[in-house]
């Protein structure tokens, strides 16, 4: 199984054929690869992302069938069943590296964010679930000089809601807290940017 620093180079590399239009395209989806991965898969990744339609892992970390294991949700936020499917990946493949993708302007982060300013809630409960679980990343952000430049607020809120995601799977399992301790797995955040296709890792990166 690849180590997780291999892993994150892979999708280092990867994006940056993505931003340089140089993808390999049906090299990794094709005919060949999809009998190859049929009878089971050993993805590299384990991607915590964002429901967005502009931000597919597969297509912006130019990787192909069976490379990654794709957990998304609007606002890329952690519940339960978030952190079982990345126990279920880590446990049954191994997989050595998780990486939580935020990106540019995400629209719960946006939502959490106007609601807070405006003191209002969602109507809908269901959607509150997800802003609930952003709010109070947000809020000591509200206690600063951000609170006066909402373009700013919305950078800063997406980056600290991607940081307290990769916290909660770090310390919110016995099962990869125990992972980690014995340096099998490796979590770290990440920002997409939607103008230029760029993933910066900033959280939890080795040096």
């Amino acid at each position: 199984m690849m180590s997780a620093v291999q892993a994150l180079q892979q999708l280092r590399d990867g994006n940056v054929r993505f931003v340089d239009d140089r993808t390999k395209g049906d090299a990794v989806i094709d005919r060949a690869r999809r009998h190859e991965v049929a009878a089971g898969q050993e993805p590299l990744a384990i991607i915590l992302g964002c429901s967005d339609s502009r931000v597919p892992a597969e297509i912006v970390f130019d990787r192909g069938l069976g490379d990654l294991f794709v957990i998304r949700i609007a606002g890329n936020i952690v519940a339960p069943s978030q952190i079982g499917s990345v126990e279920f990946a880590a446990e049954r493949f191994g997989t050595r590296l998780v990486v939580v993708l935020g990106h540019s302007r995400c629209g719960a982060v946006v939502a959490t964010v106007d609601g807070l300013l405006s003191a209002t809630k969602h109507p809908s409960r269901n959607v509150r679930s997800i802003t609930d679980r952003i709010s109070p990343v947000v809020e000591p952000l509200l206690a600063t000089d951000l609170a006066k430049d909402r373009d700013r607020l919305i950078n800063h809120a997406v980056r600290a809601n991607v940081r307290a995601s990769a916290n909660q799977l770090r310390a919110g399992s016995a099962f990869l807290e125990e992972l980690i301790a014995r340096g099998e797995l490796l979590i770290v955040g990440a920002e997409y940017s939607l103008e230029s296709g760029v993933v910066e890792f900033f959280d939890g990166v080795p040096q």
